[in-house]
């Protein structure tokens, strides 16, 4: 299958899981990762009428996304990479969505640049339910009073909280966890679910899933 028919088919099991959990179609977002791809692999998901896009890091973002965005101004793109406090600004410039918030040295410099620059990209707290020492986010413990910290403290609209459930569990509970937390914060949007366990992320309340193999193939 090429892009176009992968991304078909993505689209059609959201779909299809979206029914199944009896909730309205249309109600998950689906966040196309392209990291590692070039601009001439991203346009034909573009030209299929792919609208959001999720990218790992700045530099690379920087590289290939003024000129996708240019094309097709309409575009949504989302960092779901970690941010390094240096490239905050960058970040701010770049993207539309920043969903790695995950310490209060980033929500500060996120919160500076925001300020600085007059524009408000929507923002995810990222949350490492698995407390993976290698992996980013913050405890799930600290959750809440960390979303708290960066409406009140930094004035930060946060919409959202993100995971990336262990590799080698079932994310079923990861993504429940999240989805209380989500309630315990008051915040509407839930970030999960990525090729492997997307439909998964579906059932318990997804409001955008990032996928990427299975639209693009393997890097």
């Amino acid at each position: 299958m090429n892009v176009e028919e992968r991304l078909q088919d993505v689209k059609a099991r959201i779909d299809r899981a979206e029914r199944l959990s009896k909730r309205p179609v249309g109600s998950v977002t689906l966040v196309a990762v392209s990291k590692t791809f070039e601009a001439q692999d991203i346009r034909p998901a573009i030209a299929a009428g792919q609208r959001v896009f999720g990218e790992n890091r700045v530099q690379e973002s920087q590289d290939k996304w003024p000129e996708l965005k240019s094309e097709t101004p309409e575009i949504e793109l989302h960092l779901i990479g970690p941010l390094q406090s240096n490239k905050a600004a960058d970040a701010v410039a770049l993207f539309d969505a920043i969903e790695t918030v995950d310490r209060e040295k980033i929500a500060r410099a996120l919160a500076n640049e925001i300020k600085k620059q007059g524009k408000a990209p929507k923002l995810y707290v990222q949350v490492n339910t698995g407390l993976e020492p290698q992996k980013a986010g913050i405890e799930p413990k600290q959750a809440v009073a960390f979303v708290e910290f960066c409406r009140k403290e930094l004035g930060l609209s946060i919409e959202g909280l993100m995971c990336i459930p262990p590799a080698e569990e079932n994310p079923g509970p990861h993504f429940a966890l999240l989805a209380e937390l989500a309630r315990e914060c008051g915040v509407e949007k839930l970030s999960m679910g990525m090729s492997g366990d997307f439909e998964t992320a579906v059932e318990f309340g997804a409001t955008s899933v990032r996928v990427g193999s299975a639209i693009f193939g393997s890097r």
